[in-house]
């Protein structure tokens, strides 16, 4: 009887051993991932500001740097060496012979030197040319100012109606007009050429008493 008791028990199999959550294991992988997507957003952000920061120089490069201004030539402090005149009161006709120094200067803002041709600077009385002066080739460098040194003489001998020269002699002033211009090219970068012309327009007004001052307003 013992037996068939035992023999008509059921074996049941055994319930499978339930799984534990792993919620150490899933925290840490969102952390990882959420680590790693910050470390994308950054990443994503610095390469944006480099963008915007590397197109603001480009910009601010283009518009200083890169930007060919015109140069300008100017004609410096004269000082009389000689001055020679006649109002006309007397027998003669008004007349004038007048000789100074001065400097004639090319003012270049470029980041780069400014190459220029030889040339002339004129100097009129009511347009007719009285004198003129020869500027030799020449280069003013970066951000600087090529100065040339020179000795200009003036007179009447070309006027052929002295009528308002005998006024202005009268009165004890001569105005002059000083013109020239300059060709050549602005070199950037050792690259880039840009052909620039300076041109100069000044009006000299002599005080012919007894200082001899010198009035120079240029252009």
């Amino acid at each position: 009887m013992g037996e068939q008791i035992t023999n008509q028990q059921q074996v049941y199999p055994l319930a499978p051993a339930s799984k534990m959550p792993r919620s150490d294991e899933e925290s840490n992988t969102l952390q990882s991932n959420e680590l790693r997507r910050k470390k994308r957003i950054k990443l994503a952000i610095y390469i944006a500001a480099f963008a915007v920061f590397q197109t603001i120089v480009i910009v601010v490069f283009s518009l200083t740097v890169m930007k060919v201004k015109t140069p300008k030539v100017r004609l410096g402090t004269i000082e009389l060496k000689n001055v020679t005149t006649t109002d006309g009161t007397q027998a003669s006709s008004p007349s004038f012979d007048i000789s100074f120094t001065t400097q004639v200067r090319v003012k270049n803002t470029n980041f780069g030197p400014y190459k220029y041709d030889s040339s002339n600077a004129t100097f009129l009385y009511q347009g007719v040319t009285v004198g003129q002066i020869f500027i030799p080739k020449g280069k003013a460098g970066m951000l600087s100012t090529k100065k040339v040194s020179v000795t200009v003489s003036v007179n009447s001998n070309a006027l052929t109606s002295t009528t308002s020269l005998g006024n202005e002699l009268g009165v004890g002033t001569l105005t002059l007009n000083s013109q020239a211009k300059l060709s050549g090219k602005v070199e950037l970068m050792f690259v880039m050429k840009k052909k620039k012309s300076a041109q100069m327009n000044c009006t000299i007004s002599i005080k012919l008493n007894a200082d001899k001052a010198v009035d120079l307003n240029c252009k």
